[in-house]
């Protein structure tokens, strides 16, 4: 029997493409370690096996204990992992997932280092959130002030469909049950929603820090990318969840959540939205992009890249380009 050292490394051709994983899966109050290429979750009731190359994020909540060799398998199968608060509502820490190719970050870096594009960005990620309004010639602050109007009257609408009491947007960070059950839901659908944005943005190889509308933080990129589907998903369903009842409200948001990202396709969705921003004008960016692909080449003269590992500096190599 092969110990887990021994196992060879999954290659790409092994791996699950990320529009194919579970959105999320959150863990508390039990140990995770590895067993061959699955990970397990023990605790007073037992062990559960979760086949890693499934999981787009794994998030550790509070009284999680997690082994080297469950990292370790994680981080081969291109996992994110999260360690976040007590019902998901806190973000402490990330463990990066594995990105072959930088296709789709030199991308995002040229996009992000223009004035022109990056404002284009904006608009095009607005645009996607509401198809009914064109947001070319926009400034930014107009931008802005449309979006959060947008945003109230989404919160107003759903009151009304649901029959809740709103009485506003609030939210105390690291005391979860400061709001009423509606925001607590809310708050609930979005933490997990920014995990499915971590997961997506990482696996394909992108900055979470190079935002196109927020800025100055080490997940803005996330946070503009989960912001896509807040009034779509995010909002409606924690209005719908808190509608049902006050009890367990956070993990009922959780498991809700889940359920609808698996049915509306929303990593899939996710995946195509992020390469349509980046890479407009590309034929190939509808398909799975070659963010698995272990290649490395060298920046050459006039845009061309060149193999790498070879020395150019003989004769022989540098009659040839």
């Amino acid at each position: 029997m092969t110990t887990v050292g021994k196992r060879p490394a999954l290659t790409p051709r092994h791996l699950t493409r990320t529009t194919e994983r579970l959105s999320f899966i959150y863990l508390e109050r039990c140990t995770i370690h590895r067993d061959a290429n699955a990970i397990t979750a023990e605790d007073a009731e037992g062990t559960t096996h979760i086949p890693s190359a499934t999981i787009g994020t794994l998030l550790l909540g509070p009284g999680t204990r997690i082994t080297h060799q469950a990292m370790s398998v994680l981080g081969e199968t291109g996992a994110c992992v999260a360690w976040v608060g007590e019902h998901g509502v806190r973000y402490y820490a990330g463990g990066r997932a594995l990105s072959r190719s930088a296709a789709l970050l030199e991308a995002q870096a040229t996009q992000w280092a223009n004035v022109r594009s990056r404002i284009a960005v904006a608009r095009a990620m607005y645009r996607l959130r509401f198809p009914d309004e064109d947001p070319a010639g926009l400034t930014r602050h107009e931008l802005l002030g449309r979006e959060g109007t947008r945003v109230r009257n989404c919160y107003r609408a759903q009151a009304a469909r649901t029959g809740l009491p709103w009485n506003g947007r609030h939210y105390t960070p690291g005391d979860f049950t400061s709001g009423d059950p509606v925001n607590q839901a809310i708050t609930a659908a979005a933490q997990c929603m920014y995990g499915v944005a971590h997961a997506v943005v990482a696996s394909l190889g992108c900055s979470p820090g190079l935002g196109f509308v927020h800025s100055g933080h080490e997940l803005s990129f996330v946070l503009d990318i989960a912001d896509l589907y807040k009034t779509d998903i995010g909002i409606p369903l924690a209005f719908d969840v808190a509608a049902e009842g006050e009890e367990d409200i956070g993990s009922r948001t959780r498991r809700a959540l889940r359920d609808r990202i698996n049915e509306t396709r929303l990593l899939e969705r996710c995946v195509r939205d992020i390469k349509d921003l980046l890479l407009p004008d590309s034929p190939e960016h509808a398909s799975e992009p070659a963010e698995n692909t272990d290649r490395v080449t060298l920046q050459s003269d006039r845009g061309l890249n060149v193999s790498s590992g070879v020395n150019y500096g003989t004769e022989d190599e540098a009659a040839i380009w």
